[in-house]
């Protein structure tokens, strides 16, 4: 077999002319894809297997793929997916993360990927046992193999929840929130979630351990079961309204707030709300003021997540209510209306959803972030899970909206 060395070279240069004359091209290139694969050759595996593939199809071995002829086109494309996975994933398995991905990108689905990549970083973080310690080169190509498996689960967008959690592990909340914000806060919501529900439940974790510590320290009896509150423990404490402790980045907590507004998991609202209610206690001078209507961070955000748990519905309802009117006069942007329908909305009141959305002043430089990321049901949705198209085609006549207006009536044709 070819070792790699030009000895070795030539001397499978000769056997493939010896097969091709003998056996033609087909087995020349079994004979050549076989050489490389067995020595793990897989850039050169690659191209060996377009150019088998081009020949077979009586095509030139190279040149612009969009000069071939439309019906060998679909052919061509579905050899080089095969030799993309063929490839692509000897490569994810040596640790080569982002040159497999550049293969399988276009080959399959980012969950496979995503749960190739989790298996990986499991292996690279479980720890060795004596008999197979790593040595210093193991550390190090491990060490690139995780960023790489950072890089593509979180920048490339194929697992963000996947990246973060390694991310967290490595650098802590503060870059972990950072890359939070720059990579995955205007993906769909859907996608978001899987993310933020990780950053609520470490930011939960770290507030009430530093809590309890701090307590234990003061001598407060506080001894919390697996399943402890930290609006409990802080009952416990007597609330500590008035003490100047401060058991977290306020930072960290305020961006986690903001970050948790796309969670729906009731788990991960209850902690969202425990978070935002240790919010309310911090003193005036360590918070600073947020974007309306959650200039009170703590405080909006604790109705805003206690609603979602049956906890001071209609005081929530009617702060958003004011919030969003006051934005409306002031022009103050479309988060308070936004916020108002998102949670009417979440609370299983789509005709009030609905009105408070028609009730939002008419913004022409685009959609909000929440309707960008999907956040925000259609105004074809909220009509329909209220059972009423008559306010939402009133106001498409008033504005001139067509498009809706013929949406409205295709989906109460399809829903009849």
């Amino acid at each position: 077999m070819n070792d790699g060395s030009p000895t070795g070279s030539s001397e499978l240069c000769d056997r493939l002319a010896a097969t091709a004359k003998a056996c033609g091209l087909e087995g020349m290139f079994a004979e050549l894809t076989a050489s490389l694969a067995a020595r793990q050759r897989w850039h050169s595996l690659f191209d060996a297997r377009l150019m088998s593939a081009r020949a077979a199809l009586g095509l030139p071995l190279a040149g612009d793929s969009r000069t071939i002829p439309a019906e060998k086109q679909a052919a061509l494309e579905a050899k080089s997916l095969e030799a993309c996975r063929e490839v692509g994933w000897p490569l994810v398995e040596e640790g080569k993360v982002a040159a497999g991905w550049m293969y399988l990108r276009a080959a399959v689905e980012p969950e496979e990927m995503g749960r190739r990549m989790a298996a990986l970083a499991d292996q690279l973080e479980r720890p060795a046992t004596t008999s197979d310690a790593p040595t210093a080169d193991d550390d190090e190509q491990g060490d690139e193999t995780l960023q790489e498996i950072i890089h593509v689960a979180l920048w490339e967008g194929v697992d963000p929840a996947l990246g973060l959690k390694l991310l967290l592990a490595r650098n802590g909340t503060c870059n972990t929130i950072t890359a939070y914000e720059q990579a995955v806060s205007r993906l769909p919501a859907a996608r978001q979630r899987p993310a933020a529900d990780l950053l609520v439940a470490h930011l939960h974790r770290e507030v009430l351990a530093s809590l309890v510590h701090d307590l234990h320290r003061r001598g407060i009896p506080v001894e919390p079961g697996p399943d402890a509150s930290l609006t409990g423990v802080l009952e416990a404490a007597g609330g500590l309204k008035d003490d100047p402790a401060v058991h977290v980045d306020v930072s960290h907590l305020q961006s986690v707030l903001r970050i948790g507004r796309v969670c729906i998991d009731h788990v991960m609202l209850r902690r969202a709300w425990e978070l935002a209610s240790y919010a309310c206690r911090l003193p005036k001078e360590t918070v600073y003021a947020g974007e309306p209507p959650f200039e009170n961070v703590g405080e909006a955000s604790r109705l805003f997540y206690g609603a979602q748990l049956g906890i001071e519905v209609e005081a929530a309802i009617a702060f958003f209510r004011k919030a969003a009117v006051m934005a409306k006069v002031e022009q103050a942007g479309s988060l308070p209306g936004d916020v108002l329908v998102l949670l009417l909305w979440r609370l299983a009141r789509p005709a009030e959803a609905l009105h408070a959305a028609l009730d939002r002043p008419r913004d022409d430089s685009g959609p909000s972030l929440l309707q960008a990321t999907g956040m925000l049901p259609s105004l074809v949705e909220m009509a329909a899970a209220s059972g009423d198209w008559e306010p939402l085609r009133k106001a498409c006549k008033e504005h001139g909206d067509e498009i809706t207006f013929a949406a409205t009536l295709a989906a109460e044709r399809a829903g009849a």
